[in-house]
């Protein structure tokens, strides 16, 4: 899968190479993991030493040139600095005579380079679930928006979740995440290639710290999952992991150690590696990226590649058709991140369909975006208060959100 990986200005395509993760037992998913980029496209700066354009350009040329392109974009809209760098703008767009009222917020690192941009959880377990507010300000942002699908009865996000280099969870249905990097973004439909390899061979793992979805899957259940594993499938068994060793085998729910993991899966399968000596969990994804920081999922695509592409079906996602709140997330060929609400449900707001949700992320500038949890979940905040009108008010309690924030 080609994805594109935009620094923060120019694009120019160049080949970097694959490599697997390798995730020992002891740091579970934790800061060593290393993904290696596959198929993705840098621009001509790497961010890393200064670019030709930034030596050409004032900090005070580029914030001038961001304002008046937002302002541009943007006609009889209302706009608002929230932060140098951030603009908020308002606006009512019309479909068949009937009012959509949409929430924008730019954000371009390059004028501001105190700025990040990354996904937060609930709580320290998945299985949580807070309001807007509340995360984004145990998080000192300035804007937050929802983020990726989860389980409603617990919390849990439903696809692939990474933070700060540490996997929480990995996909479902190979469904389009978007991942952070220190010099540009990258967005591409992501599967999972993960094994608990031991001494006496593998064992395929199907899925990280997911919900199950049919008996015969074997899933891996990290702490971050929560205290417990979830119950054991029929005809299933669990092999508690801690510092490499098996430590016990249980046909019921077990306590996760906080060094080590639970591999719950069919006791046909799982009694392969039973009597191991060592254990190890390896995770892969693919596309590989290196150095990525963030992943957030979502789904469908809106824009691929500079163009509108929307495959809800490819990615199962046929019940959240039709015209409703939706939440987004894009990014410019200047690496400028949109960030986009649509309320509906309403008379004074009737929602957007997906095409309609594309169609405005294109206009906007996105080369790459992608639909995020809508319904009831699409909020946004901004200067500490929500600024849309979600059917609850403050909206429903979420999973995780994708958070802006400033480095003091």
């Amino acid at each position: 899968m080609d994805t594109t990986l935009l620094p923060r200005s120019g694009i120019e395509k160049t080949a970097v190479s694959a490599a697997s993760i390798g995730i020992a037992l002891c740091l579970i998913l934790s800061q060593n993991t290393f993904i290696a980029a596959k198929g993705v496209t840098h621009g001509n700066l790497t961010g890393v030493s200064p670019s030709l354009n930034y030596i050409k350009e004032t900090q005070e040329e580029r914030e001038l040139a961001f304002n008046e392109n937002v302002s541009i974009k943007y006609p009889a809209a209302k706009i608002t600095e929230v932060e140098k760098g951030v603009k908020h703008v308002r606006m009512i767009r019309y479909y068949n005579n009937r009012p959509v009222r949409i929430n924008v917020v730019e954000i371009s690192q390059g004028v501001n380079e105190s700025i990040t941009i990354e996904p937060a959880t609930a709580s320290h377990t998945l299985a949580s679930k807070s309001k807007i507010s509340t995360i984004a300000q145990r998080n000192n942002a300035i804007v937050s928006i929802n983020g990726g699908y989860f389980k409603p009865q617990t919390g849990v996000p439903l696809g692939t979740l990474m933070i700060n280099k540490k996997l929480y969870t990995g996909p479902i249905y190979d469904r389009v995440s978007m991942g952070f990097f220190d010099n540009g973004f990258a967005m591409a439909r992501i599967k999972l290639n993960a094994s608990v390899e031991t001494n006496i061979g593998g064992l395929k793992i199907a899925n990280v710290n997911q919900p199950r979805t049919l008996s015969v899957h074997t899933i891996v259940y990290t702490p971050d999952w929560g205290e417990y594993s979830p119950p054991t499938p029929k005809y299933g068994m669990q092999l508690v992991v801690q510092k490499g060793k098996l430590l016990k085998t249980s046909y019921g729910r077990c306590k996760i150690p906080e060094d080590g993991f639970v591999i719950v899966g069919p006791e046909k399968d799982l009694n392969t590696i039973a009597k191991a000596k060592r254990f190890k969990l390896r995770i892969k994804i693919n596309p590989e990226w290196r150095d990525v920081n963030h992943i957030i999922s979502g789904g469908p695509y809106l824009v691929k590649d500079d163009e509108i592409f929307v495959d809800m079906t490819a990615q199962k996602l046929g019940s959240i058709g039709g015209r409703n709140p939706r939440t987004a997330i894009g990014y410019t060929k200047d690496n400028n991140v949109i960030m986009l609400t649509a309320d509906g449900r309403e008379g004074a707001s009737i929602g957007l369909t997906l095409m309609e949700l594309a169609a405005l992320m294109k206009e906007f500038g996105c080369v790459n975006a992608m639909n995020l949890d809508g319904g009831g979940s699409t909020v946004m905040y901004v200067g500490g208060e929500v600024v849309n009108k979600p059917p609850v008010y403050g909206g429903i309690p979420l999973s995780h959100t994708l958070n802006v924030s400033i480095n003091s």
